[in-house]
């Protein structure tokens, strides 16, 4: 009996996983909504083609306090780039690299990750009512613990410079958030409790047999 102890490890190590990786606060208030938005006033948010605070501020208000995806589309740069620090021509993919060196820890602490990244491999297929298709390099699927996790990276001010190294390496892209409607690729709160599970289990028995008379 005393090796059953490895469960409540196990069960305090998900508990733990589980206050990181939830949104435990619920839907953004209005006051949170208002703060938010002032604040990416302040730092002059908004990068792409079109006004994208009316789009951030609606999607902000509606929130309903779950975990959605954003789909990102990527168009990489073929050959080198401006570095936007050194001047120096270098790949696409290195430049980008500066991006994400800063942005994926920060997302990572909020709960946050990519959940798919794939890259092209042919053409365009099934497409029609576009004037233009660039031709896309990528695509990425991240997930986010919540609207306010997004919100609150989006208003940091560290990533100011950060975005350059993606404006350089991206001539285009586009993004909208989801919630998926099918979702056949396991979720962390899955994997994660069956891998400590099994954890626990191979401990207990090693703690068994380790224990048992010869």
């Amino acid at each position: 009996m005393a090796s059953f102890w490895v469960w409540g490890v196990a069960l305090v190590v998900y508990g733990a996983f589980l206050s990181w990786y939830v949104n435990w606060r619920g839907p953004l208030s209005k006051a949170e909504v208002e703060t938010l938005m002032g604040r990416m006033r302040a730092n002059n948010v908004g990068h792409g083609d079109q006004d994208e605070m009316p789009v951030m501020q609606r999607f902000l208000e509606e929130d309903d306090g779950r975990e959605f995806y954003m789909l990102n589309v990527i168009r990489m740069s073929g050959g080198d780039v401006a570095d936007p620090v050194t001047g120096k021509m270098r790949p696409a993919r290195e430049v980008m690299a500066g991006y994400t060196r800063m942005f994926m820890p920060a997302l990572f602490a909020r709960g946050g990750h990519p959940a798919l990244a794939a890259r092209r491999v042919g053409g365009m297929v099934d497409t029609w009512g576009l004037k233009e298709v660039p031709e896309w390099s990528m695509m990425g699927y991240m997930r986010y613990r919540s609207r306010r996790d997004i919100a609150h990276l989006v208003c940091d001010p560290r990533f100011g410079g950060a975005h350059a190294f993606k404006f350089a390496a991206m001539p285009q892209t586009f993004n909208f958030p989801t919630h998926p409607m099918i979702m056949t690729l396991a979720s962390p709160r899955i994997w994660v409790g069956l891998s400590l599970a099994l954890a626990a289990a191979v401990a207990q028995i090693g703690l068994l047999l380790f224990a048992a008379p010869n």
